[in-house]
């Protein structure tokens, strides 16, 4: 026997629809790539992401074809955002960090119909537009007044694109299996592979961003995205910005320290999310100035993601921002948000050391998300602390294939994804990633983690940034080298770095040898590349 309850397929476009009835008024700040301070309202998204819609479905383009971005945050970006995927195409979020190859690679596999793009990109695009077989046009996102003289014949003019269109589309009706945006993952080895979410996923991931054991998002806040929208689509905070009525303040490409700084003070930003490295250039501004953010800003919570969070950046949050880190885990594949750290009420009498100890984990499932590890086998582990193992997942807004490929080609028997890392889980659910499957680093029989050694040394005052990768050893098949980039004015020797290390670490984990680098090599999403540093130290030998 069915229900008797109404049926409505979740969709992109209900969330707009949604923003623009319910949370007409709320701000959209954007911070433009000249300086200035763009501000419109969920409203004006609304009506503005209609006409994009009905523009491109004047330009021919059909349900299912994929719409690229090149592009910044800012609010041209999220009405793509909303009339891309409303209308039934799906949006194509490009990372502009990536190599030009691989963007000819990707916009090429994706089969992009059209191609918008903020105007710092286009000599990237005049270089490799003749190699893009697929797009019909590039529409450049800006106003006629500002449109550059360009190499590229079939460029238009966003204003002049969405200004004839009517503000009175009408959305369509599409399964909320359809496919509603596409990602690629950042491509350490081998070519990017697309993930393609469904207007489903999407929603149902949305709402996870707005629960209490997500990131609690509320209409009471203002979150600055110092993640790019062509991240995992910022982590999908813009769609949960539209289903709460959160404020969304938008910085474009400034994402150093002195420009996240002055958008958190001046906009009264409440919570703000990206990856450990913009913290660490902020934290590195607010020393250097001598600034007292307590006092300046805001701020309550700090979202982290995309790498494991340094136990130095929970506790400057804390202690000079007055502000708790939340931190999460996820991949492009899961949406990107799998696991987040909340304390439950047993933390509630934690000590401030047992409280950063514990905001260091990735975190617990919400509902909607079910982990699991295993051994080499593939037999599952305890849930005991201690037992690290390969880390599966599955659920509702993860992924069952890439694009290209047939539906649950990426999935074992039993529906589990193989997420590549390395992980335990506690008797109350906590994750903690120790590495990455091809990075952890295998001595003796035991497994050492090269992300909890890396946040340890980063952990020294003189410590910019730090890489293990595990070389081998004549006796103990791999030992680490810990590859360091000294801060700014720093110094810091060998000896005195194994010297701290010494009571942070176990003694079996301390590096073999430290060695002083200018800069680590980084994957376009701002991770470590480890096998380009193996390339690099691959002659490097240590003695018996």
């Amino acid at each position: 026997m069915l229900g008797l309850m109404q049926s409505h397929p979740l969709l992109v476009s209900s969330l707009i629809e949604h923003a623009s009835r319910s949370h007409p008024d709320t701000e959209v700040v954007s911070r433009t790539r000249e300086g200035s301070v763009h501000r419109c309202t969920f409203a004006d998204i609304g009506w503005r992401s209609k006409r994009v819609a009905d523009a491109l479905t004047c330009l021919g383009v059909e349900p299912g074809q994929r719409v690229g971005t090149l592009a910044w945050n800012n609010y041209r970006h999220l009405e793509l955002f909303f009339g891309v995927s409303g209308m039934g195409a799906v949006i194509h979020t490009v990372n502009p960090r990536l190599f030009p190859s691989q963007l000819e690679y990707i916009i090429n596999h994706a089969e992009d119909q059209y191609l918008f793009f903020d105007l710092c990109f286009l000599p990237l695009l005049e270089q490799i537009a003749p190699q893009l077989t697929t797009v019909k046009a590039f529409i450049a996102m800006a106003d006629r007044d500002s449109m550059p003289p360009s190499a590229i014949a079939n460029v238009l003019c966003y204003e002049d694109f969405v200004a004839p269109s009517s503000c009175e589309y009408r959305w369509p009706q599409l399964d909320e299996n359809a496919a509603s945006s596409l990602c690629y993952t950042s491509g350490t080895t081998g070519n990017p592979k697309g993930v393609l979410y469904t207007h489903r996923s999407t929603v149902l991931h949305a709402m996870l961003i707005c629960t209490t054991d997500g990131i609690a998002l509320s209409t009471l806040d203002s979150v600055l995205l110092a993640s790019p929208m062509f991240h995992v689509n910022a982590w999908g905070i813009p769609y949960a910005a539209a289903l709460i009525g959160a404020r969304l303040l938008l910085p474009g490409p400034a994402l150093d320290g002195a420009s996240i700084y002055q958008a958190m003070r001046d906009e009264k930003a409440t919570i703000a999310a990206g990856v450990p490295t913009v913290w660490l250039m902020l934290h590195q501004y607010v020393q250097t100035k001598g600034l007292r953010p307590r006092d300046d800003l805001a701020l309550e919570r700090v979202l982290v993601g995309g790498a494991a969070v340094p136990r130095a950046v929970v506790e400057t949050f804390e202690r000079d921002f007055g502000a708790r880190v939340v931190h999460a885990w996820g991949m492009t594949e899961t949406s990107p948000i799998a696991t987040v750290c909340n304390p439950l009420k047993k933390h509630q009498d934690a000590t401030q050391s047992q409280r950063i100890d514990l905001q260091r984990q990735q975190g617990r499932v919400p509902y909607g998300v079910e982990l699991k590890i295993t051994d080499d086998q593939g037999t599952v582990l305890p849930h005991d602390g201690t037992s690290a193992g390969h880390l599966w997942v599955r659920g509702h807004w993860i992924a069952s294939a890439y694009f290209g490929a047939e539906a649950g080609s990426s999935l074992d028997r039993d529906g589990w994804f193989d997420t590549g890392d390395i992980a335990t889980i506690d008797p109350d659910g906590y994750m903690h990633i120790t590495d990455r499957a091809k990075d952890v680093i295998k001595s003796g029989g035991e497994w050492i983690s090269s992300i909890d050694l890396e946040n340890a040394a980063v952990g020294h005052a003189c410590v910019a940034e730090a890489a293990a990768i595990g070389l081998p050893h004549p006796l103990w098949q791999e030992r680490p080298l810990l590859v360091v980039v000294r801060k700014a004015g720093r110094d810091v020797t060998r000896e005195e770095l194994l010297a701290y290390l010494a009571d942070k670490v176990a003694k079996w984990w301390l590096p073999n040898d430290i060695v002083f680098v200018t800069e680590l090599p980084h994957t376009a999403t701002g991770k470590l590349q480890k096998r380009a540093l193996r390339e690099t130290f691959a002659d490097y030998r240590f003695e018996a």
